[in-house]
């Protein structure tokens, strides 16, 4: 990954569904003066995402919030709808905001791009999480394979913040 701890993050687009229609945002307007726990992952519905990552922020939620947290984020390379979807089928309400990057450009703006094409998933996120502070990463954690979820796992990144 090319971005880095103290490092600002790059101003990008992505995708929320606000009242069942898919808006784009932006990180500079979005993520200013917030204490942000983001997270990225390789896709939504799949293994690990849906077993792990993605549920063990959603039962921590309430332990962020208590350290300050303003927004926990969960990116991946999907379109609003799915990603929507998903949040619904996991029971996210409004615990996490379902960030949609269908077209890479957060997730090759901070080099987590990765190739996917053998398992039938094209280019899609590394698995990672950060906390951004005003724009600013103070931590990074990234995963070495992205079929793993350690560092980047909600429990043990909680110890980070």
């Amino acid at each position: 990954m090319k971005l880095k701890e103290n490092e600002t993050i790059p101003n990008s687009e992505f995708f929320i569904m606000e009242n069942g229609s898919p808006i784009k945002k932006n990180t500079f307007e979005f993520f200013k003066n917030k204490k942000v726990v983001l997270f990225g992952l390789p896709g939504a519905y799949t293994s690990v995402c849906s077993a792990k990552h993605l549920p063990g922020y959603v039962d921590n939620q309430e332990k962020y919030k208590a350290k300050g947290i303003d927004l926990i984020v969960c990116v991946s390379v999907n379109d609003p709808f799915v990603m929507d979807a998903w949040g619904k089928s996991q029971n996210v309400e409004d615990k996490i905001l379902m960030m949609a990057d269908p077209f890479l450009n957060f997730t090759k703006s901070i080099g987590a791009d990765v190739d996917k094409s053998a398992r039938g998933l094209g280019i899609r996120s590394n698995r990672y999480t950060m906390l951004i502070d005003n724009l600013k990463v103070i931590k990074l954690q990234e995963e070495e394979d992205a079929g793993s979820c350690e560092v980047s796992a909600a429990q043990n990144f909680l110890n980070l913040v």
